[in-house]
Parts: C-alpha cells; sequence; structure tokens
C-alpha cells in the first residue's frame, strides 16, 4: 500500500504546477480542493480522493489513482489520476469557446501599453 503524499508534492510531481511553492501557494489560497473541501498543503493524499484544481489558466477535476513524491515524465505524471467525464468535457468546451472568440486583453501581461490600449479600444468599438 501506497503511504500517504504531501498534497502540494502530489500536485507538483503530477505535474499540474510547475514548481512546488507554487503548488503550495494555490492550496492555501483555495484553488485546490479535497473531495470538495478547503485543505493545507501538508494535508495528505490517498488514492481515490477527488481533487478540483485551478491552477490560473485550467481547471480540472481529477481523481487520484497513484501517489509519487518524485516528479518524472509526463506520460508518468499522468498515469498518477484520472480526469473524470465532466471535467473533460469542460475543458473541451472553453478550448472551443478561445478557438472561436479570443478576449482582446488576453494576451497582454500586466499593464497595457499605449499599442496595446488602441488594440483594446478598436475591438470594442
Amino acid at each position: 500500500m501506497d503511504e500517504p503524499i504531501r498534497i502540494d508534492k502530489w500536485l507538483w510531481a503530477a505535474r499540474f504546477f510547475k514548481t512546488r511553492s507554487l503548488a503550495t501557494d494555490a492550496v492555501e489560497r483555495g484553488r485546490v480542493r479535497l473531495n470538495g473541501d478547503r485543505c493545507k498543503p501538508a494535508r495528505n493524499l490517498r488514492p481515490g480522493d477527488l481533487l478540483d484544481i485551478d491552477n490560473g489558466s485550467t481547471e480540472w477535476q481529477v481523481r487520484v489513482i497513484a501517489l509519487s513524491g518524485q516528479r518524472g515524465p509526463a506520460p508518468v505524471a499522468q498515469a498518477l489520476y484520472e480526469e473524470t467525464d465532466d471535467s473533460l468535457r469542460q475543458r473541451e468546451q472553453r478550448a472551443e469557446q478561445r478557438k472561436v472568440f479570443s478576449e482582446p486583453g488576453e494576451g497582454i501581461r500586466g499593464r497595457p501599453t499605449k499599442r496595446d490600449r488602441r488594440m483594446i479600444d478598436r475591438s470594442r468599438g
């Protein structure tokens, strides 16, 4: 039987976050829910747990299949979880919406430049 592992460490190993500190921050801010409830980064995971994960750009709902504290290649990381059908369907819908309509300010990071502002104003009409 796998021994329990910290949720922040598992999120990093499963490649939902680029660094462990980003995973820790997301859990502390409530962007990761364990079985529907907020939790702390040191909370232990077990196979069968349901996670709702929002990393800022994408949202997933996954069931934990296996535990690992080591970050490995993507195929190994994807074997640690199984995405729910609902989550998969919602992600596909959002991707389709982004193809059809892109938000004017989506590509802008931080404060818009003068050129960015003109582009936003033109798109609004």
